[in-house]
């Protein structure tokens, strides 16, 4: 396709799930490739799971070369220990992205599932049921979390193009994109 690579993440302290896409510049074509979680729960000690959530995110951006990664905002909720564990497994794989010079964007949940839904308010497995979808795979119910990351990557794809848009002029826009203008 010769796209862009770019690298979801779902960051997660028990699991983090993980989905590599590649996009055209419009972000109108995806095509994924690769998915999974990294299994933190063998690990008895917290700075253990952030040491194993840097170093195979590290490993990810060096095999894959990502473009750019999109990794999806810590939700808000009711116990500010999980929240600030999540904080920490996000922290940790930002720091990895920047450390090989890699652009990152952070979604907010809501904005992912309407992204990829329609719905911000959509389940985990409507999720997965449509990037199953967009993407042409079986999302089992076992790789949630991986799904959900190349829900955010999904996104992303289909966020680029208007960043990129509001930078440049109408006439730049129309010349770059004839076939997405209309007359009525």
């Amino acid at each position: 396709m010769g796209g862009k690579i770019i690298l979801g993440l779902d960051p997660g302290s028990i699991i983090m799930g993980f989905g590599i896409i590649e996009a055209n510049e419009i972000g109108s074509c995806v095509q994924l490739v690769e998915y999974g979680v990294f299994q933190l729960k063998s690990y008895r000690e917290h700075m253990l799971r952030m040491r194993h959530i840097y170093t195979n995110t590290m490993d990810l951006l060096q095999q894959y070369a990502p473009d750019e990664v999109a990794i999806e905002a810590v939700f808000h909720g009711a116990n500010v220990q999980s929240m600030l564990k999540l904080g920490r497994a996000q922290g940790v794989a930002i720091a990895a992205a920047l450390a090989c010079e890699i652009p990152v964007t952070e979604y907010a949940p809501r904005k992912v599932k309407q992204s990829v839904t329609g719905k911000g308010d959509a389940s985990k497995e409507q999720v997965a049921a449509m990037v199953g979808r967009l993407l042409g795979i079986s999302t089992a119910s076992a790789l949630l979390d991986a799904s959900d990351a190349l829900a955010v990557a999904i996104c992303h794809s289909q966020q680029r193009p208007i960043a990129m848009n509001k930078s440049k002029s109408w006439v730049q826009f129309v010349a770059a994109n004839p076939t997405r203008i209309t007359s009525n």
